[in-house]
C-alpha cells in the first residue's frame, strides 16, 4: 500500500493541474470502489472549482466551496491528468474533467481505493481521532502550526480535524507510550498516535535511532523518542524528495517510479548483512506485519 510519501508525491504532482481548475463534470464508471461513492460527488462537485489539493494522513483532499473529494489510493490506484482523448482502461473507474480541458483519472485495478465526500465544515469520520501529521504543514518546517493540520493549507471554511494541540516530537511519543507494553513499532504505527507512518518507514527509523522494534513502548526512554522522532522526519522527508518507495503497484503522476526503495536499510531485507555491523538482520512477523532489525546494533 502506497504509504505517506507516496501520497505526498501524488499531491505534489498533482496540485499544480488542479488548483484553481473548475470540475467540469464527473464520470463515474462503477458505483463503488471500497465503498459506494456518493452520490453527492457528481451532484455537487460539477462546477466547484477545486481551491486546495490537501493530504490528511494516506488521503487527498480535494476542497471546493461545495464540499472535498476523499480520495485514499488503497494498494493499487493511482492518479493521471490526462488529455481526455486517452483510452480508457478497464481499470479506470473515475474521471473529473476539468476547465483546463483535461481529466483527473482515478485508476484503481484491485478497487480498494476510495472516493468519497466530505460536506462544507464537517470532517469525514475517516479523518476523525487521527493523530498528528509526522511532518509540519508546508512552509511550517518548524512545527509552528498545529502537527495535525492537513499538509498543503486549507481553504477558509474547511474543517481541520485537531486533536488538541499535539505536535510530532520525542517528547509527544514519550508521553503518549508511557504504560504502553505492546511492541514500539506497533506503537509507532497506531494512526491515533501518529498518521501515515507504514511498515516500510517505521523500520527504517527504528533501524536509523538504534531502538529494537519489539521493545515495550512504555520502555522506550524520552532520548530515544528524540532520536526516533528525528529519524522519523528525516526519511520521509528523503523519502518525499526521492519520490517515494518503489512498490510495485505505485507510480508518481508523471508515470515515474520512487526511488527510495534502493536506499532501504532494514526493510525486507531479513537475513541479509546489517549495513553497520554485517551481522545478519533477524526477521519476524509482530502484529502481521513483517519486521526487520538488527539485533546487534538495535537495543
Amino acid at each position: 500500500m502506497p504509504e505517506l510519501p507516496e501520497v505526498e508525491t501524488t499531491r505534489r504532482g498533482l496540485a499544480p493541474h488542479l488548483v484553481g481548475q473548475r470540475v467540469t463534470g464527473v464520470v463515474l464508471r462503477r458505483p463503488d470502489l471500497r465503498w459506494p461513492i456518493p452520490g453527492d460527488v457528481a451532484a455537487r462537485l460539477p462546477g466547484a472549482r477545486i481551491e486546495a489539493v490537501r493530504r490528511r494522513a494516506k488521503y487527498l483532499l480535494l476542497d471546493t466551496a461545495a464540499g472535498s473529494a476523499l480520495l485514499h489510493l488503497g494498494m493499487s490506484g493511482s492518479l493521471r491528468v490526462l488529455p481526455p482523448s486517452t483510452p480508457v482502461g478497464v481499470h479506470d473507474h473515475v474521471d473529473l474533467a476539468l476547465g483546463s480541458g483535461q481529466v483527473l483519472r482515478f485508476n484503481d485495478p484491485r478497487r480498494f481505493g476510495c472516493l468519497l465526500w466530505q460536506a462544507p465544515g464537517q470532517v469525514h469520520p475517516l479523518l476523525r481521532g487521527l493523530g498528528p501529521e509526522p511532518l509540519p504543514p508546508d512552509g511550517d518546517e518548524h512545527g509552528h502550526a498545529g502537527a495535525a493540520t492537513p499538509v498543503g493549507g486549507s481553504p477558509p471554511g474547511v474543517a481541520i480535524d485537531t486533536p488538541g494541540d499535539a505536535l510530532f516530537s520525542g517528547d509527544y511519543l514519550y508521553a503518549r507510550s508511557r504504560g504502553r507494553r505492546a511492541p514500539v513499532k506497533v506503537f509507532l504505527m497506531d494512526q491515533r498516535i501518529v498518521v501515515g507512518i507504514g511498515n516500510i518507514y517505521v523500520a527504517e527509523a527504528l533501524f536509523s535511532a538504534g531502538v529494537a522494534p519489539l521493545r515495550a513502548a512504555g520502555r522506550v526512554s524520552r532520548e530515544r523518542y528524540g532520536r526516533i522522532a528525528s529519524e522519523v522526519q528525516r526519511i520521509l522527508r528523503h523519502a518525499i524528495a526521492r519520490g517515494g518507495t518503489t512498490l510495485r503497484d505505485f507510480l508518481s503522476p508523471d508515470g515515474a517510479p520512487g526511488y527510495f526503495e534502493q536506499e532501504l536499510s532494514a526493510y525486507g531485507r531479513g537475513g541479509q548483512p546489517c549495513p553497520r555491523c554485517a551481522r545478519p538482520l533477524s526477521h519476524a512477523v509482530v502484529a502481521q506485519r513483517a519486521t526487520v532489525w538488527c539485533g546487534h546494533c538495535q537495543r
